[in-house]
């Protein structure tokens, strides 16, 4: 069933009554965000934006309206598919037992970077992927406000706007460009193996959405991340991107990240594999 729906028609692609599954997977988040964010972009009323754990955990209408159209339309492409969405797990925290099951299941972050879209900033995207058994099969980022999408379906390649992505390597010896998880978001230990950063030959800073730092990565625009949590909507479609873009990615511990959970962190995703070592020998050395 999932290899079906991942082989896109290419005699068809471009017939809009008999679209590829992929094809009709990017119009249904362009739809979502199209019908649900960005109306509300630079638009939120005081009693759309609520605080979940505190002030810097923040939903909006936006959220849940976008996460709910992108639930009802991506299980009518793949019936038998379910869906893990944030708002969704923060209502019910057993939905995301759904990523460890047999069913194929769709990883949604509606609106990655609410805090940039609440103050009416366009550093935030869409963020869907489809999994099954664990594996990340294919993945779409899409950033209505700068008008990017990027595709990436594993062992395909990815692609931005229609254009092959390649990650690259950085120039020998240029100082890497790092972006970090939030100290507030992190504990005492993951704090220590994160200021192993600030060090010579790395500019590390505080990241904005997660799902804009991956693509600045495979872009080649960026040269790595290093985060500290774990959700999978968060990583799921990003972490694809990369890899598919010529990138590397490893735990701490050197494991490959699991979206189910119970990774070592930090982890790390970067343009090739060298710069992923010099990341995680400088987690481990303040570790």
């Amino acid at each position: 069933m999932i290899d079906d729906f991942l082989t896109e028609n290419a005699e068809n692609a471009g017939n809009a009554g008999n679209a590829g599954h992929l094809t009709q997977v990017e119009a249904a988040v362009r739809a979502a965000a199209a019908a649900e964010i960005m109306p509300r972009y630079q638009q939120l009323a005081s009693h759309e934006i609520i605080e979940k754990s505190g002030p810097h955990d923040l939903v909006t209408t936006a959220d849940r309206r976008a996460e709910e159209h992108l639930t009802d339309s991506l299980t009518r492409l793949l019936p038998g598919s379910v869906v893990v969405g944030e708002e969704a797990v923060h209502t019910d925290p057993r939905v995301y037992d759904e990523l460890g099951g047999e069913a194929p299941v769709w990883i949604v972050d509606p609106v990655d970077g609410t805090r940039q879209f609440v103050r009416g900033e366009p550093g935030f995207c869409t963020l869907v992927a489809l999994a099954h058994h664990g594996e990340v099969l294919a993945s779409w980022t899409y950033a209505a406000a700068l008008d990017e999408m990027a595709i990436a379906v594993r062992g395909r390649g990815a692609t931005l706007n229609g254009k092959p992505l390649h990650a690259g390597s950085p120039a020998p010896g240029a100082v890497l460009k790092v972006a970090m998880s939030h100290p507030d978001f992190t504990s005492d230990a993951q704090k220590r193996a994160l200021l192993g950063l600030r060090t010579a030959g790395i500019d590390a800073r505080p990241c904005g959405s997660a799902g804009l730092e991956y693509l600045a990565v495979a872009c080649g625009a960026q040269d790595a991340i290093a985060f500290n949590w774990e959700f999978a909507w968060d990583h799921a479609a990003g972490l694809l991107l990369v890899t598919e873009a010529g990138g590397a990615q490893s735990t701490l511990s050197g494991a490959t990240f699991r979206i189910t959970g119970g990774n070592d962190l930090p982890f790390t995703a970067a343009r090739d594999e060298t710069t992923r070592d010099r990341v995680l020998a400088a987690l481990r050395t303040g570790a």
